[in-house]
C-alpha cells in the first residue's frame, strides 16, 4: 500500500480545510452551547461536493475515494466534531445505503439532491430496546397491496428531525428471526412520518440527534431498497464503510486535541521555561502523536480496501475501535496539559472532550468492534 497523499487527496483535503476553518470555526462554541445545527452550512457544503463525496460525478457527487473521504472528515473533525459527525451521516449511511443498494430509479432520483446539499439524510436502524440487538426491532413494516405500512419509533438518529429523507430498516418477519428486516426510502412530508424529542447530548451538540417517529406511515413498494429481508444484511455492510468514516472523524478529533495542547504546551511558561520542556508535559505530546499516527494508518489501510473492493469488515473495525479510544484519550490528555484552563470554556480542548466520547459508542460501541474483530480473527 502507498501511504503518500495524491495530488487530488491533498487538493480535496485542502479544500474542506479551508472551508472549515472559514465557515464552521467562527461558530464552534455558539453552535455548541444553543445546540444549534446549522442545516444552510449543508448547502454551501454541497456546492464543494462535500456531501456528496463518494456519490459518482453522473449522480452529481464529486466521484472521489475512500481515501479523499478520510480526509475530508478528519479536516472538519479537527474543527468541529458536531459538524464531521454529520457529514459523516449523511454521506456513509443515508446516502451510502441508496448508493449501494437503491436500484437506477432510486439512485437518479435521490442521489443528486442528497450529493448536491440540496436535501439532508438521515439513516434509522437503533431503537431505544435494540440498539446492538438489532434483530429483535420493534418498528415494523406490513405489506398491504402495493404498499408497506411502517409502525415504530427509531432513537439517536442523525439528522431525525432535519432530514429530508431517511433510509428506514424496519422489521418484516418475526423476532430474531433470519432476514427478518427490509430498508425502506421515506421521504419527509410523507403521512405519518415526524420527527420526535431532539437529545441534549454531552457531546456533538451542533449535531441534530433526534426520534424518529411512523405512525400507519405508508410507502409503495418502489420505496423499498433491495429483497425483502435484506434490510440487517445491508445495514451490516453499510455499517463497514461507516466505521471507516467514524474512525475518520476521531483523527480529526484527536488531531485537533493534540494540536492545541502541542502550541498551548510550547507558549504556558513555568519555572520560566515553556511546559513543553518538561518530560511529564512531552511525554504526553509524544504518546500523543505516536497513536495518532498510527490510527491514521490502520484508517487508511481500510479505506484502500474499501476502494479496492476487498472484505474489511475486521479491519474497518480495528480502525473505528482504536481511532477512537484515541481521541478520547487524547482529548483527555489535553485538557490534563491545559490544566484548569483546559476544564473552562475559553479554551478549544473541554470540547474536543466532550465530543470524542461520542466515536466510541455511535456505529457500534468499542465492545461490539472487539466482537467483530475476535470473530474475524478466529474464522
Amino acid at each position: 500500500m502507498n501511504f503518500a497523499q495524491s495530488e487530488v487527496t491533498a487538493q480535496v483535503a485542502q479544500i474542506a480545510r479551508d472551508f472549515a476553518e472559514r465557515n464552521i470555526r467562527p461558530h464552534v462554541m455558539e453552535w455548541d452551547e444553543a445546540q444549534h445545527f446549522p442545516r444552510e452550512l449543508f448547502r454551501e457544503m454541497g456546492a464543494l461536493g462535500l456531501t456528496g463525496v463518494l456519490v459518482p460525478e453522473k449522480y452529481n457527487g464529486a466521484g472521489l475515494g475512500y481515501e479523499e473521504y478520510v480526509h475530508v472528515l478528519k479536516e472538519i473533525g479537527k474543527v468541529c466534531g458536531s459538524i464531521g459527525l454529520s457529514v459523516a451521516a449523511h454521506n456513509s449511511l443515508c446516502t451510502g445505503h441508496i448508493l449501494q443498494f437503491g436500484n437506477e430509479a432510486q439512485k437518479e432520483k435521490y442521489l443528486p439532491l442528497l450529493a448536491g446539499g440540496e436535501w439532508l439524510g438521515a439513516w434509522g436502524l437503533t431503537e431505544a430496546n435494540t440498539g446492538s440487538d438489532a434483530g429483535n426491532m420493534q418498528c415494523t413494516a406490513v405489506k398491504e397491496g402495493d404498499e408497506w405500512v411502517i409502525n415504530g419509533t427509531k432513537n439517536w438518529i442523525t439528522h431525525g428531525i432535519s432530514g429530508d429523507v431517511a433510509v428506514v430498516v424496519c422489521r418484516t418477519g418475526e423476532p430474531r428471526a433470519r432476514n427478518n428486516s427490509t430498508a425502506f426510502i421515506v421521504e419527509r412530508g410523507t403521512p405519518g412520518f415526524s420527527g420526535g424529542k431532539k437529545e441534549n447530548k454531552l457531546g456533538m451538540r451542533a449535531s441534530e440527534t433526534a426520534e424518529m417517529i411512523f405512525d400507519n406511515c405508508r410507502v409503495p413498494d418502489s420505496q423499498r431498497l433491495g429483497e425483502v429481508g435484506q434490510g440487517f444484511v445491508q445495514a451490516m455492510k453499510v455499517l463497514d464503510g461507516g466505521r471507516i468514516s467514524i474512525a475518520a472523524l476521531s483523527l480529526g478529533i484527536a488531531q485537533g486535541a493534540y494540536d492545541a495542547a502541542r502550541k498551548y504546551a510550547q507558549e504556558r511558561h513555568q519555572f520560566g521555561v515553556p511546559i513543553a520542556t518538561f518530560q511529564g508535559i512531552s511525554f504526553k505530546l509524544a504518546d500523543m502523536a505516536t497513536e495518532i499516527m498510527a490510527a491514521e494508518l490502520l484508517t487508511l489501510q481500510a479505506a484502500n480496501m474499501k476502494n479496492n473492493g476487498l472484505t474489511m469488515t475486521k479491519e474497518a473495525a480495528m480502525a473505528k475501535y482504536y481511532a477512537s479510544e484515541v481521541a478520547v484519550k487524547t482529548a483527555n490528555e489535553a485538557v490534563q496539559v491545559f490544566g484548569g484552563y483546559g476544564y473552562t470554556k475559553d479554551f478549544p480542548v473541554e470540547k474536543y472532550y466532550r465530543d470524542s466520547k461520542l466515536c466510541t459508542i455511535g456505529e457500534g460501541t468499542s465492545e461490539i468492534q472487539k466482537i467483530v474483530i475476535a470473530r474475524e480473527a478466529l474464522k
